[in-house]
């Protein structure tokens, strides 16, 4: 779990399950609209599940587009890391292969018939603040050097 008093772990005023927030920012125009496009998605599965009757189509076709979304967007971080010789692509690539095989998880479980839970969307927020604040933010500097914005 994350440490600190982040100011987005809050529940902002409007009931948001994972508002955006600037501190999400890494900077690096391309990857922030995906993150932040993962961030919405995240919203909508808590917001599908949030009501009294969600319905499991929804959920389906939300996280199915999860998992879609983030294998690409996991491909085109990774093919960076390739092109400008990232030193830490092992160790970044690892932590995509487990958060991958989660959601995937998550997919599966909801595909025999499990209701994704508070738990579910619980992981789905921890990793991706942790994985954004952590360990991409930890490549901004080098693709900086390396010409990327």
């Amino acid at each position: 779990m994350i440490g600190g008093n982040l100011p987005f772990l809050i529940k902002a005023e409007n009931k948001m399950f994972m508002p955006w927030n600037d501190e999400l920012l890494t900077g690096i125009s391309e990857i922030d609209s995906q993150h932040k496009w993962l961030v919405e998605a995240t919203n909508r599965l808590h917001d599908e599940l949030s009501k009294p009757q969600s319905d499991p189509a929804v959920v389906g076709d939300i996280l199915e587009g999860l998992v879609d979304y983030t294998f690409n967007h996991f491909i085109m971080e990774e093919e960076l890391f390739e092109r400008f010789g990232y030193p830490e692509t092992a160790a970044h690539k690892a932590q995509h292969n487990v958060f991958t095989a989660k959601i995937s998880g998550l997919l599966h479980k909801h595909e025999d018939g499990e209701i994704a839970s508070g738990e579910a969307l619980e992981l789905l927020k921890s990793w991706l603040i942790q994985h954004i604040m952590k360990t991409d933010k930890a490549y901004v500097s080098f693709f900086g050097a390396n010409g990327m914005t």
